[in-house]
């Protein structure tokens, strides 16, 4: 498999999980946040009522010692239960399930209507900074507005290719948001490699290898353009668990 296969089948891998990564990067964020205040709220109580009382049992003018009297120290909290990485991965694997899943009774319609904004909303910024690059590496490459045209024209076959595959990958449960099926979806990424070679030789018709080099010594990587352009707001929803 070539550098630009791989690049290709990670960079589509990646198209698909980056609202799940994003999702459960600002959950544990908003979730480490809501940790720190709440245990600020409990500590200032508690220096308080500490406080008080070393100062009662202590610092109280004309104290000699203990006193029968003093009141007891307050409670202390169960120490926190340190989550494993096994359970980490567990509860990812569910957070995974219930954001991409099925939801009981949900239409496909419905389906589309709560997830595909997402994914459009994750790969936005992404897929305007590819465009860009693209737009740069062309102009270096003199590359003129018909080839790019015509590039645009032989994408579209590839963007179908990619969506059908993914979409038999998912009925198939190859790719699930119910399993951590790790050896399905390295199966599903050496497959692209397949798409990607064809892409490879459509655009190899377009473009002389010259500006195909120009292009790739701008730091250009058609791979990871495809990946991320591709129209994956188009698959189908998952079957039900």
């Amino acid at each position: 498999m070539t550098r630009a296969t791989r690049v290709l089948a990670a960079t589509t891998v990646a198209g698909l999980v980056a609202t799940i990564w994003l999702y459960l990067d600002n959950r544990a964020l908003r979730a480490e946040r809501d940790d720190a205040r709440h245990a600020g709220e409990l500590a200032a109580p508690q220096a308080r009522v500490v406080s008080t009382v070393a100062y009662g049992v202590t610092g109280a003018p004309g104290w000699t010692g203990s006193s029968p009297n003093a009141p007891t120290p307050p409670p202390t909290l169960p120490a926190e239960h340190e989550e494993t990485r096994a359970e980490r991965r567990a509860r990812g694997q569910q957070e995974i399930a219930a954001m991409f899943g099925r939801a009981p009774g949900e239409t496909p319609e419905q389906y589309k209507q709560r997830v595909m904004p997402m994914i459009t909303t994750a790969l936005a910024i992404p897929r305007t900074r590819a465009a860009d690059m693209r737009k740069e590496a062309e102009d270096k490459a003199h590359v003129t507005a018909e080839q790019s045209q015509q590039l645009d024209r032989s994408f579209g076959k590839v963007y179908d290719d990619v969506i059908a595959y993914t979409d038999k990958a998912v009925a198939d449960r190859q790719l699930s948001p119910y399993d951590r099926n790790v050896a399905g979806w390295l199966e599903y990424a050496g497959g692209l490699g397949t798409i990607l070679s064809d892409a490879q030789t459509q655009i190899g018709t377009v473009l002389s290898p010259d500006q195909m080099q120009a292009m790739s010594d701008a730091g250009f990587e058609w791979g990871e353009y495809l990946g991320l352009l591709a129209p994956w707001e188009r698959l189908q929803p998952p079957p039900p668990k």
